[in-house]
């Protein structure tokens, strides 16, 4: 999971655009870019799921797009139903209904690489001595945002190579 995160992430930052990471709080971790307002949710869906297929085609072995579980053969799903509307993701320093309370909590990408991290990691328990110790890593993601353009662009390139 940590190394299809950084997949992702490495994808989007050869597209032009600044990856986010945060744990889920539940069974995995979300990486989000920020767009300019502008794109609908169909453009943006179509691009989401342009790059699935492009990563997929790049790590077949490890990754996949197939939703149903019987179909993925022990790959990690690119989950990209996010992206629609009236889909909901969970909101960064959301509590999760699950044993523990776990927290989805925004990570820095070389947190990514500690074998510690895990959708679970952060907990009600643990979180706020993280947040005392630490910067917000996404405080300052609405700066990053980048035009949808500069994704598609990319994945054209890729798709043509």
């Amino acid at each position: 999971m940590r190394r299809a995160a950084w997949q992702v992430g490495d994808a989007l930052r050869d597209a032009g655009l600044t990856p986010f990471v945060k744990t889920t709080g539940s069974r995995g971790l979300h990486v989000v870019a920020p767009l300019k307002p502008g794109a609908d949710f169909d453009r943006v869906r179509r691009a989401c799921r342009r790059l699935a297929d492009h990563l997929v085609a790049r790590h077949p072995d490890a990754l996949t797009a197939e939703q149903r579980k019987s179909k993925r053969h022990g790959r990690l799903y690119l989950d990209i139903m996010r992206n629609a509307f009236g889909q909901t993701a969970v909101a960064p320093y959301a509590v999760r209904a699950r044993p523990g309370a776990p927290v989805a909590t925004p990570l820095d990408w070389n947190e990514v690489n500690d074998a510690d991290i895990g959708p679970r990691r952060y907990r009600l328990d643990n979180l706020f001595r993280r947040l005392g110790q630490k910067h917000d890593p996404w405080a300052d993601m609405a700066h990053s945002a980048a035009h949808i353009d500069k994704l598609e662009t990319a994945l054209r390139a890729w798709e043509q190579d």
